[in-house]
């Protein structure tokens, strides 16, 4: 094309024109593989998201729809970066800069930056394993080695949990060797209700049973509790209290809300049924 309009200048006594064509064209050339590469972009992010909301509707749970998210935000963000790398190089194919010397370069370099930066590429590759594995997604409430919170995104470098006093931290996926996950279809609210000696224990496992049925019923609990409250019985002989333990099976993160209520709701009926908590200074008291 270049040719052919310095031919055409040439015939038409345009030749003071030439430099300015020359800016020209690879202006034009830089500007429409940008706009190209912002629709492509754009393009890419709506399927992406249609795919995604597709998907969505047809999985039956709520974790299948955690994962679908999680994988679609991951996706658009490596879509994202693959159009952009391209556009570069065609960016700087197009101003004159040969592409092969750089793309050599960029392959050394790459090796280089391997061995140099292993953890670097351990982010990613335990990133990517997770990923697929399903282990982590974003809403979990998980435990990362001394940490615990919601995970508010998970990346092919690093996991974000902001915790229960709504501190942030950013976990490198190198330094992930065990992942607690809290948030898989059910989990079980563990209460332990420390009771005195004289009390009759069949009296005590009747009112618990009680109290978590009433809870069940209770319209701000009935969607959280699964099955009723499972008592195992005593569980530790402790110096001033008959240590009961129970559980009971629970919607997936809603464990410490129905945990709470039920203790409440515990105290109250023992207080109503004369049954007595001792406290630490129990004995003093006696």
């Amino acid at each position: 094309m270049k040719k052919v309009l310095d031919h055409l200048l040439r015939q038409w006594g345009l030749d003071y024109l030439q430099n300015w064509i020359d800016l020209i064209i690879p202006a034009l050339q830089v500007t429409l593989i940008i706009l190209f590469a912002v629709a492509l972009k754009a393009l890419a992010n709506k399927l992406t998201r249609a795919l995604e909301a597709h998907l969505r509707q047809r999985s039956p749970s709520i974790e299948e729809k955690k994962r679908i998210q999680t994988l679609a935000r991951v996706s658009r963000y490596i879509v994202s970066l693959i159009i952009w790398v391209v556009a570069i190089m065609l960016t700087l194919s197009s101003l004159g800069f040969s592409i092969a010397p750089i793309l050599a370069t960029a392959g050394v370099a790459g090796i280089a930056v391997g061995f140099g930066a292993q953890s670097l590429v351990k982010d990613y590759f335990t990133g990517f394993v997770m990923l697929i594995e399903n282990q982590i997604r974003q809403g979990d409430i998980v435990e990362i080695g001394n940490k615990s919170g919601m995970v508010e995104e998970v990346t092919l470098r690093y996991v974000r949990l902001r915790d229960y006093e709504g501190a942030v931290h950013y976990i490198p996926n190198s330094y992930i060797n065990l992942v607690t996950n809290k948030s898989r279809t059910f989990a079980y609210a563990v209460v332990d209700i420390g009771v005195a000696y004289k009390e009759n224990l069949e009296k005590v496992y009747a009112t618990m049973r009680d109290v978590a049925q009433t809870l069940r019923k209770n319209p701000t609990y009935s969607q959280m509790i699964i099955e009723d409250i499972e008592i195992a019985g005593v569980d530790q002989l402790g110096d001033f209290a008959v240590i009961i333990k129970s559980r009971i099976k629970v919607v997936a993160q809603e464990q410490n809300t129905v945990r709470r209520a039920l203790l409440g709701e515990i105290k109250t009926a023992f207080d109503l049924a004369g049954i007595e908590i001792p406290s630490p200074d129990y004995k003093n008291q006696r």
